[in-house]
């Protein structure tokens, strides 16, 4: 069973809480919009991190990270994108790799709105951890923790860090 932390859009923003709610996870997964090396390091070092670079992320961000990330955790696939939409309504930029090799999991940011979905289509989970960064329109700055053993979901948890 692994444990995961999933963040996005934090712009450069540092909330020791991050640690504090990520410390009990294996792993730190942030769907870009990262915004500073020096906070992709913290992160690093409070669990091991996984991330894709958002639109605002610049050259170094670019060259530790990848804008898709594909990867396996425990039986399940994962996609990761900074901009990829939601069920219904995928950018056009991931469509074709979400339709014709669907995950089981589909990460995003960058609308900075929470949102958790599962897409009975393609049936897969979908999570925009929305926006745990100060800079914005969310009302609210949150974070998302959940449980992966073998193929399944579990313990779910949104976690508010509260408003900008």
């Amino acid at each position: 069973m692994k444990k995961i932390g999933i963040i996005s859009d934090t712009h450069s923003y540092w909330d020791d809480r991050y640690a504090t709610y990520f410390e009990s996870c294996d792993e730190i997964w942030h769907a870009g919009d990262i915004c500073s090396v020096e906070l992709a390091e913290r992160l690093g070092k409070v669990a091991h991190l996984r991330a894709v670079c958002g639109n605002c992320d610049g050259g170094d961000l670019r060259l530790m990270f990848p804008e898709i990330l594909r990867f396996k955790c425990e039986d399940v696939e994962v996609l990761m994108k900074h901009i990829g939409g939601y069920p219904g309504r995928y950018d056009p930029s991931i469509i074709r790799q979400i339709t014709s090799r669907p995950p089981q999991l589909f990460i995003s940011g960058h609308s900075h709105i929470l949102k958790v979905k599962y897409d009975k289509t393609l049936q897969l989970l979908h999570i925009n951890p929305g926006a745990a960064g100060l800079q914005g329109w969310q009302q609210e700055r949150t974070l998302v923790r959940l449980t992966i053993e073998g193929n399944k979901f579990g313990d779910c948890e949104v976690i508010s860090l509260g408003g900008r």
